[in-house]
């Protein structure tokens, strides 16, 4: 069974050995999210660790992730439940070819709408968890969905609770660790905002990312290792439409090292470099102005 951390350093020990390296107020926050059962919204870049950060907390805690993945136009029952209408209208007919729905009368009805034709989506399977373990309910990209799914979201989490007609109200007894992310497409509403704990994830700093690299791509050598976290913090100085993030690093490494690189040259970067840049006009500003700076940082790291 999970035991909740007494302090941040706690919370920072176990995320590095389920291998994630978290800086110390990414540490703090979540351990107040922990400690406060409070929802815990990570805005940043694509690629810097939010979704990470959630399937990690899974791993840790020993709870099922239960990830709801947002998008345009996604609304209430994709997010809460629905009925099964196919196995509902398949289990009046038998009723009726049997016999038995004259019989059931109005307890068919009830038949009908109990839990065994409810297709419980990711917010209901995780305010209604029973497990002794506490579940991670990842809310993903939630700037993608609008501003009704926001308003429905607030009124989930405030209570942890929701009402199906038919069956009653459903209570978390023990709410779920709740991380929401957002990649700031658009900003997310004030009042969702001041129902969670917040944090920006920033892209790391160049030892960080170097830490990161070699616990990722254990296999990566030092020296090439630590050029390619300068390279991509370099790349990040740059303006470019999309940096890298930590995800890019990590298979760039890989990259390079399935090529069995030991250092990258001019060459070496032109020729891996959609491992890290997915954006041809991005590709073509370090391949025409950015090499130089590229080679001068790494040279000097």
């Amino acid at each position: 069974m999970f035991t909740p951390p007494t302090d941040p350093s706690e919370v920072s020990a176990a995320l590095s050995e389920h291998g994630y390296l978290p800086d110390e107020g990414l540490a703090m926050v979540v351990f107040l999210a922990i400690a406060m059962r409070r929802p815990l919204l990570l805005e940043g870049d694509a690629g810097v660790g939010k979704t990470e950060l959630a399937k990690v907390l899974a791993s840790w805690t020993g709870g099922e992730l239960i990830r709801l993945q947002c998008y345009e136009g996604i609304d209430s029952s994709q997010a809460l439940y629905e009925w099964d209408y196919t196995r509902q209208l398949l289990h009046l007919r038998t009723a009726e070819a049997t016999g038995a729905a004259s019989d059931l009368g109005a307890d068919l009805e009830d038949e009908l709408y109990s839990e065994r034709f409810l297709i419980k989506r990711p917010l209901l399977q995780a305010i209604g968890h029973a497990a002794q373990e506490l579940p991670v309910l990842l809310i993903d990209e939630v700037d993608r969905a609008d501003d009704e799914f926001e308003a429905f979201l607030l009124e989930v989490l405030s209570e942890y609770a929701v009402t199906i007609p038919e069956l009653g109200t459903v209570r978390a007894d023990v709410p779920p660790l709740v991380i929401i992310t957002s990649n700031r497409t658009r900003d997310v509403h004030d009042a969702l905002k001041r129902r969670c704990l917040y944090h920006w994830v920033a892209h790391p700093g160049l030892e960080r990312e170097v830490a990161i690299v070699k616990l990722k791509v254990p296999d990566v050598d030092d020296r090439l290792a630590r050029q390619v976290a300068t390279a991509i913090e370099t790349m990040r100085a740059m303006g470019l439409y999309k940096p890298p993030g930590v995800a890019e690093t990590i298979d760039w490494a890989t990259a390079l090292g399935k090529l069995g690189a030991t250092s990258i040259d001019e060459t070496m970067i032109t020729a891996t470099l959609g491992t890290v840049l997915k954006y041809r006009e991005d590709q073509e500003r370090v391949t025409e102005v950015g090499l130089d700076m590229i080679m001068a940082a790494i040279g000097n790291a």
